[in-house]
């Protein structure tokens, strides 16, 4: 069989595809392909996918299993070799970076591991930072940045800085930053994984929250304590799906 390079151009439709009214993300078919000197590295293989509103997943696999090559896909950070992602009912597979760039930062909004906060900055300031970049007037970034440190609880925190803060209440402020855009997708990666127990059930819980509220959750974790606080578990192996449960 004919063996197609990843660098082949892909031509660049631009389509609207019908999904269920509550399907915020169809995946069908995916596979992200890369290539190692003369090699093929299959990091997702043929996967297709639906997320629906109020979803709240966990994706799992062992190491190399496409959990990062995935939620890079998901968070428009990659496009895939082959197969189709529609976004809202946007076809994200083809898009260029420019167009990613906008979806990604109308959509999604992210949290990480290291939090990523900047220390001289106090709460209410990293938050508002998305919407500086966006050009929002300072009065409504001030209101919306206030509302979401009230949504995870630190309404009496805002002119702490991180140095200030607990590692709960630091993610909390990440929380809200990925709040602040109003996004339909909240993509967060190993987001307890610096946390103890007792407060890693607790941001689990705000998401659990945000889920009911309307968002897409989806996380990436190695424990399965945690994941087991969502109500969909994706294991992965190999680049491909090896079980999808809904509890």
């Amino acid at each position: 069989m004919e063996r197609r390079s990843v660098s082949q151009s892909k031509e660049r439709a631009r389509t609207l595809r019908p999904m269920p009214s509550n399907a915020v993300i169809t995946m069908q078919s995916l596979s992200r392909y890369y290539e190692m000197g003369d090699q093929i590295v299959k990091a997702l293989d043929n996967v297709s996918l639906e997320f629906l509103k109020n979803d709240y997943a966990a994706i799992m696999g062992p190491s190399g299993s496409g959990k990062s090559t995935l939620m890079n896909i998901i968070g428009c950070l990659d496009t895939p070799t082959s197969g189709t992602y529609d976004l809202n009912g946007q076809n994200v597979a083809d898009m260029d970076d420019d167009e990613l760039a906008r979806i990604r930062n109308r959509e999604i909004g992210f949290v990480f591991q290291t939090f990523n906060l900047l220390p001289r900055l106090n709460c209410l300031q990293n938050v508002e930072l998305p919407l500086i970049y966006a050009g929002i007037d300072p009065s409504e970034r001030r209101e919306r940045a206030e509302s979401a440190l009230t949504r995870v609880g630190l309404a009496d925190r805002i002119t702490h800085r991180p140095t200030e803060l607990s590692g709960g209440q630091i993610q909390r402020v990440a929380i809200a930053r990925a709040l602040i855009n109003k996004p339909s997708i909240i993509l967060a990666d190993e987001p307890t994984g610096n946390l103890d127990t007792a407060t890693s059930h607790d941001i689990m819980e705000i998401f659990g929250e945000l889920s009911r509220a309307g968002n897409t959750i989806i996380l990436i974790t190695h424990e399965e304590d945690i994941a087991h606080c969502t109500s969909r578990i994706i294991r992965l192996r190999d680049g491909k799906i090896e079980s999808d449960e809904r509890r």
